[in-house]
């Protein structure tokens, strides 16, 4: 058993050496569905507050319309 995980570190060294670049975006990607369960509920521990929703439209004031005018369009 200790020498399959001694052949897959080599495996993975040779790999970070020979190809950074895929080496390195795949960790990343290992670790990006990880922070997304892991960083909500650590936030939420140290005080986090969601902001408020954002208005999906304007008050409109309770009173009766004016005409607008100025407009010459006509």
């Amino acid at each position: 058993m200790a020498s399959l995980f001694r052949g897959t570190s080599k495996y993975l060294q040779r790999q970070a050496h020979e190809n950074p670049v895929l080496f390195y975006s795949c960790i990343i990607g290992a670790v990006g569905p990880v922070l997304a369960l892991v960083v909500p509920p650590v936030r939420a521990h140290f005080g986090y507050v969601p902001p408020p929703p954002l208005p999906m439209g304007y008050p409109v004031p309770n009173r009766a319309r004016r005409a607008v005018t100025g407009y010459e369009d006509e």
